[in-house]
């Protein structure tokens, strides 16, 4: 491959990830040593810097992360605010829901109970402050685990979860479920 070639595949791990990825990791998936991962975030970093680009690269220690270049932060914290406003999808409800009944959950549980990626919901609602990540779990990788806020609980006017609305039993599932077919 390109050194052209793998720089634009960085720039998109990077744009994927959204978080700070270790240079390890990234040079695991590259199939590239780590020297070579350093050499072409270098590269990329320059051609953001020389394109006046709204993006900068970042290196945190080993860790690589794209951002909003310093000139730019002012119009992105306005269109963060329009969004932390903004109602709440249906998406995002769902993912509330699995929050709230089953906390501390991970985002994997999470995305096995809804069947699709939740990265971008978990970000928004934790951007919202109606989720926080509340630790990580002693399990390989370590994962973060979400739970509910308080301001969740104001948000729905609730003291406790306790005043969740009870599940529906099995049984009323299966009869809706035959119900509707």
């Amino acid at each position: 491959m390109s050194e052209l070639n793998n720089v634009n595949i960085l720039e998109a791990l990077l744009f994927a990830c959204g978080e700070p990825v270790e240079i390890e990791r990234i040079a695991e998936v590259m199939e590239l040593d780590e020297s070579v991962v350093i050499a072409l975030s270098e590269t990329l970093g320059e051609k953001y810097d020389e394109n006046k680009s709204g993006m900068k690269l970042l290196r945190l220690d080993n860790k690589l992360q794209l951002c909003t270049r310093p000139d730019y932060f002012d119009y992105a914290r306005k269109l963060l605010e329009l969004k932390r406003n903004s109602p709440l999808s249906q998406a995002a409800f769902e993912v509330l829901a699995v929050v709230a009944y089953n906390q501390p959950v991970t985002k994997s549980f999470i995305e096995q109970v809804r069947g699709v990626d939740c990265s971008g919901v978990i970000y928004s609602l934790c951007e919202k402050g109606l989720i926080e990540d509340k630790g990580r779990l002693e399990l390989p990788g370590r994962p973060l685990v979400y739970g509910t806020t308080d301001s969740f609980l104001r948000c729905f006017s609730m003291r406790s979860l306790s005043e969740l609305p009870e599940l529906p039993k099995e049984e009323e599932q299966k009869e809706e479920t035959q119900t509707e077919v």
